[in-house]
């Protein structure tokens, strides 16, 4: 066999719809931990710098975000491990298919492996729904904020006082109603959405909602690929136990006719 024919038997082997769908989720999860990450941290200093200057208000707030960012560290190694782990069965589930009329056998336990992991992929791809709505809550209370600071900017908008435009944080309940000052408004809103943190952590977290999203989509597209394997494996396992019977019964039938061809010459 020569070098390029060996070449399309390897390129054969990849499992292309595997491939894409790891790589989309290795995107969407690290756009939804690193942009969501550094949000975070940009969401505490506004907050500290023009919401709550008394570290006792938005101290609970802070642990929360702080265990946000801990487990945004478990979640991108959980699923740089998962997405392998799913491209590895991937390449097994394509070699059991292309091996189909070989001696290649599927076992039990590689259906079971296959179906457990259809199963964890359908609870992830759910929960990271969740996920995905929980990250469009920044956004939404960041549009707001944007959208009332262009409100103030607008020369169509008549005004006679801008400082009776302001934005409550304390409404969303981010903050306690003890906190002071806990709102901004008129030049000190437009100080704020001026700000690089403002700017940053609203765009990073349409990223992380974006990110968030991918692999909502990657995980939908491992689960079909997923189902579609493991229905490949019970099929190559029934086409086996199927062609084991026949040789069996083939092997029966050739001994049934030898040892009548036997007693026939005997008898004669």
């Amino acid at each position: 066999m020569g070098c390029f024919e060996c070449c399309i038997k390897c390129l054969g082997g990849v499992p292309y719809a595997s491939l894409v769908a790891t790589i989309l989720c290795f995107s969407g999860v690290a756009l939804f931990c690193g942009c969501g990450h550094v949000a975070l941290t940009g969401t505490v200093t506004i907050l500290e710098t023009h919401f709550s200057k008394v570290t006792s208000d938005h101290a609970m707030l802070t642990d929360i975000i702080q265990l946000m960012q801990y487990v945004i560290y478990g979640i991108a190694s959980f699923f740089f491990l998962y997405g392998i782990i799913l491209l590895a069965e991937g390449f097994y589930t394509t070699s059991a298919v292309k091996e189909l009329h070989s001696e290649f056998k599927t076992t039990i336990c590689g259906r079971c492996i296959s179906g457990l992991f259809v199963f964890l992929t359908y609870i992830l791809g759910v929960a990271w729904l969740g996920v995905f709505g929980f990250s469009a809550v920044p956004v939404f209370l960041f549009y707001n904020m944007w959208y009332t600071c262009n409100t103030m900017k607008s020369p169509m908008t008549n005004l006679t006082s801008i400082d009776s435009i302001c934005v409550d944080v304390r409404q969303y309940g981010i903050i306690p109603w003890n906190a002071t000052p806990g709102k901004a408004c008129g030049s000190t809103l437009g100080d704020i959405c001026n700000s690089n943190e403002f700017y940053l952590s609203y765009h990073l977290y349409i990223v992380a909602c974006a990110g968030a999203g991918a692999t909502v989509i990657a995980l939908i597209h491992f689960l079909m690929i997923l189902s579609a394997n493991w229905a490949y494996l019970k099929d190559a396992s029934q086409m086996h136990a199927y062609q084991d019977i026949k040789l069996k019964e083939e092997r029966e039938l050739q001994d049934i006719t030898s040892r009548s061809k036997e007693c026939l010459n005997s008898y004669t």
